[in-house]
């Protein structure tokens, strides 16, 4: 037996892996990303933490209940628990498998029944079965580097989770935040509208305007009540949205800093483009896929070879419980045993085609995720800019704007000016701070979907995300 043994662990030593072996296919990149700033001498804004991102103490506070309660994230930690007991399991294959069979006959008479040999089913026996496969073309070993692939795609989709996770609840809290502006803006636009038309129905009354005039106030101000209307229904919906990524049923959500207060950084550096393909969660899941399918092909390549194994049983049986463990009783046998395909070969082909198809999907996903990883970036990179730059030209039309409504109303009050230079100028105003409010969230969000864009917003080092809820 442990000349079986020396020589079956001689062969594996000396035999070697069918199929191809990984390897990483050649991705070209630039040395930069075409839409970023000026600041390739700084680190990558994915490195930084999410909780140095975000300075909103509330949003802080919600990212954290997202990352402790969220349902799909949950889900997502528990399939790497799935597939890291698989990989254990394919590890496994690599050692002798051996079971037990108890047999003990409770009914007839077993007296005269004697069979010499091994033992049937009119035996009392304990017998064990060993079988353990020698790897010789490295079925078994492309098993292992498939699992473990497996494995390591359902942790970088975790991470992939995380940082959707992150930028998501971020994203629907500027949301939010803008709503609330809007709604703000709305109410006090409705106020003035009052006021106008207030004034108006006294200069009505006065006989200085006629009809048309209150009645284009009326209008306008219904304009704004009803904006009020969608808007609580927005802010809403969006606290809804919120609560699911909260893990809570549907409540009310939290507010800190308002959408002019909340912080972000003056620069946003994207770092390198070959750093993308070793941070990005979705881009490295999918290499992790593309290497367990590279694997798969070794072992559809070894299934149509012969399968060399050792064999054996030992026991003792005996037709009467008295005797079994007497001398005589004991039997065992071991050997090897080789088992190849025959009329299955042509099958075993088929499926190592379908192996080799399956790799070349994997390797198209790969580059298509790497595609679309390095437009997201552009895109959230441009985003980022011109959000600033229409922001910045928002604010100047709001200040003129509310300059202009300033000096006709004054007009009008003074009879200096007709209804049309209060209207047209209230109503510019009213679109153009809701635009405004509109551009400072898509600022905030361009950030966050370049954080995201980047691979940022996770942590491998879990305690610090729990440090980070003590500052």
């Amino acid at each position: 037996m442990r000349g079986l043994a020396l020589t079956a662990l001689s062969v594996l030593l000396m035999s070697c892996a069918m199929g191809p072996d990984y390897s990483r296919p050649d991705i070209s990149t630039s040395d930069s990303f075409r839409m970023e700033e000026e600041q390739k001498d700084l680190p990558s804004l994915a490195n930084a933490p999410w909780w140095e991102l975000y300075h909103d103490e509330e949003l802080q506070k919600l990212i954290r209940v997202a990352l402790e309660e969220n349902k799909d994230l949950k889900r997502s930690v528990a399939t790497v628990d799935e597939f890291a007991a698989r990989a254990l399991i394919a590890k496994t294959d690599f050692a002798p498998q051996m079971n037990a069979t108890v047999n003990a006959p409770a009914f007839g008479n077993t007296k005269n029944v004697a069979f010499p040999g091994f033992p049937n089913p009119f035996n009392y026996y304990v017998q064990g079965n060993l079988a353990w496969e020698i790897d010789i073309w490295g079925r078994i070993r492309r098993s292992n580097e498939a699992a473990l692939g497996d494995l390591l795609a359902r942790e970088e989709n975790r991470r992939a989770l995380i940082v959707q996770i992150v930028g998501g609840v971020a994203q629907a809290y500027f949301d939010l935040r803008q709503f609330d502006m809007q709604l703000d803006i709305a109410k006090r636009t409705l106020l003035a509208w009052e006021e106008s038309v207030r004034i108006g129905q006294a200069r009505l009354r006065q006989g200085v305007i006629n009809r048309l005039d209150v009645d284009q106030f009326e209008a306008e101000k219904e304009n704004a009540a009803a904006r009020i209307a969608e808007l609580k229904r927005q802010i809403v919906q969006k606290e809804n949205e919120l609560s699911v990524l909260l893990g809570r049923n549907p409540s009310q959500i939290a507010r800190g800093r308002l959408l002019t207060e909340q912080m972000m950084p003056p620069v946003v550096p994207a770092g390198l483009p070959s750093e993308l393909l070793q941070r990005r969660p979705d881009v490295v899941q999918a290499e992790q896929q593309l290497v367990a399918a590279t694997a798969r092909i070794g072992m559809a390549k070894a299934d149509r070879f012969p399968k060399l194994s050792i064999t054996g049983i030992l026991g003792i049986a005996s037709p009467q419980l008295t005797r079994l463990v007497a001398n005589e009783t004991f039997f065992g046998v071991a050997g090897p045993s080789l088992t190849g395909p025959l009329f299955n070969a042509q099958i075993l082909g088929f499926q190592q085609k379908a192996a080799e198809a399956q790799a070349i999907q994997a390797i198209a996903q790969y580059e298509q995720t790497i595609l679309v990883a390095f437009r997201e970036v552009e895109d959230a990179l441009v985003g980022v800019s011109t959000a600033r730059e229409q922001a910045a030209a928002q604010e100047r039309q709001v200040n003129a704007l509310q300059s202009a409504l300033h000096l006709a109303s004054l007009r009008y009050k003074g009879g200096l000016a007709n209804y049309l230079d209060v209207l047209i100028a209230q109503r510019s105003l009213f679109d153009a701070e809701l635009s405004l409010a509109a551009t400072r969230r898509l600022h905030l969000v361009s950030v966050v979907q370049l954080y995201k864009a980047l691979g940022g917003g996770w942590s491998s080092d879990k305690d610090q995300v729990k440090d980070s809820g003590k500052g």
